[in-house]
């Protein structure tokens, strides 16, 4: 559409008197049309399998017309009004219970059984607007929820259609606790293990070059050209730091996912030598893996436990942050709430464009007793009660997720104890890769937070 309509529809929007019909007609058709999608490729209350969400849109396939067919819907959006009656204001700004229960919503719509197709939803009152995305299991903000005014209008528009009309591949994903000892190594290898078993393109990023815990346990070594070369240098190809790793079963079968080994080169750096020699300092790893987005279906990221340059150049490059924890080490749980309430805001506010998220806990790789549980319920729900005093700010969602008022199901997922995963080191081969059991262990990790 032109500037001057879009002036027009703003000028004729008033938030007291709007319902969200009008918001509907004045402002979202509209909205669908500029995205590029037709009368014939949209319509509105689509039922999704969880809800109805107000309106949905794919292009059309050869004879198969959406708005006759009901199926496969590519986006989904949902209306609000700026008002909810007697002047109330629909706020749909961050942080707003409104806006926390609309994102939900979407969320909820986006995984519904009839929304498997779903790459992208939408939440807009006309004041605000904000797109998600989603990857398998996975919705999280692709853009922060934005302001509308007349003069962004038509940015805000051409980007969202951009991102909807290039939808990135990959899912880059760091795993990270502020607490060592909670078994970030051994479960990046072992998911870019079993993500390869389900034939997916996986690249894992070794960033913790004191320890390089990860490209040792797998046998590799930098190439000629490695990480530090071309953080520093960005006239170097990124895609010659990778080593590929291959494992050759008898049946004659092989696997492989791809490896950025850690490079020792930085450890030899202050956080001062760092900001000075990379430019954009911690931003910098999030520019370098943009050429992988439509290459690769998972980006792994393990980093140091330290809040530092590499941990927050990790978070900064990532999508999401999944937080391994152990339920007899309280401390683990104390510093995940740190994650998730301090430290991924942090960066959120530093990137300021919607990521990354944090997903919820798991506890990682120990056999619990019912004793052991009890004592583990009892410390989160300490620390999710003084974080809502203290705070204001809800954990719940995140060491809870089954939780809602009418069940009150505090289930943590939880990875198996077994000893084949800690001895898979010293064959330089993930225990995924080479024993069923931790496969099958590896695989419902992998389906409880990543894939269908």
């Amino acid at each position: 559409m032109l500037l001057t309509d879009w002036h027009e529809i703003l000028d004729n929007i008033l938030p007291d008197e709007s319902n969200e019909a009008y918001i509907s007609d004045i402002f979202v058709r509209p909205l669908i049309n500029a995205l590029g999608f037709n009368q014939k490729e949209h319509l509105s209350e689509f039922k999704t399998g969880n809800g109805i969400v107000d309106f949905a849109a794919r292009k059309n396939i050869d004879s198969d017309i959406f708005a006759l067919s009901r199926i496969y819907p590519y986006l989904l959006i949902e209306v609000k009004a700026p008002a909810t009656g007697a002047g109330a204001k629909f706020n749909l700004s961050e942080g707003t219970p409104q806006y926390i229960n609309t994102r939900e919503q979407i969320k909820r719509y986006l995984l519904a059984s009839k929304c498997n197709t779903s790459q992208w939803g939408i939440i807009s009152n006309s004041v605000h607007i904000q797109l998600f995305r989603r990857h398998g299991q996975v919705v999280f903000p692709a853009t922060p929820s934005i302001l509308i005014k007349k003069d962004n209008i038509n940015a805000i528009i051409s980007h969202v259609k951009h991102l909807i009309d290039n939808p990135p591949k990959a899912l880059t994903v760091c795993i990270y606790n502020n607490k060592g000892g909670v078994g970030k190594t051994t479960t990046t290898a072992n998911l870019a293990a079993t993500l390869a078993q389900q034939g997916k393109q996986v690249l894992v990023i070794d960033f913790d070059p004191q320890q390089g815990d990860l490209t040792k346990s797998l046998g590799l070594q930098v190439g000629k050209i490695s990480l530090y070369d071309c953080l520093s240098d960005r006239d170097l190809n990124i895609h010659d730091t990778i080593q590929p790793f291959t494992v050759k079963f008898k049946s004659g079968k092989s696997l492989q996912f791809d490896v950025i080994p850690a490079d020792p080169k930085l450890g030899n750096f202050t956080e001062q030598d760092l900001a000075t020699r990379i430019e954009k300092g911690s931003a910098r790893l999030k520019d370098s893996l943009k050429v992988f987005m439509y290459e690769y279906d998972y980006i792994f990221i393990d980093c140091p436990t330290s809040w530092m340059f590499f941990s927050q150049s990790s978070l900064y490059a990532c999508d999401v942050v999944l937080i391994p924890t152990k339920h007899n080490n309280l401390a683990s749980l104390d510093n995940a709430a740190k994650v998730i309430k301090e430290l991924v805001p942090k960066v959120k506010v530093a990137r300021q464009d919607g990521g990354p998220i944090a997903l919820p806990i798991f506890f990682n790789g120990e056999n619990i007793t019912p004793p052991q549980l009890k004592i583990a319920n009892q410390e989160i729900v300490s620390i999710i009660t003084r974080e809502s005093k203290a705070s204001k700010f809800n954990l719940l969602p995140y060491f809870y997720p089954k939780y809602i008022k009418a069940d009150s199901n505090t289930t943590i997922f939880s990875l198996p104890s077994y000893a084949i995963v800690a001895g898979a080191a010293f064959a330089r081969i993930p225990a995924a890769f080479k024993d069923s059991t931790a496969a099958k262990y590896y695989l419902e990790l992998a389906k409880e937070y990543f894939i269908l």
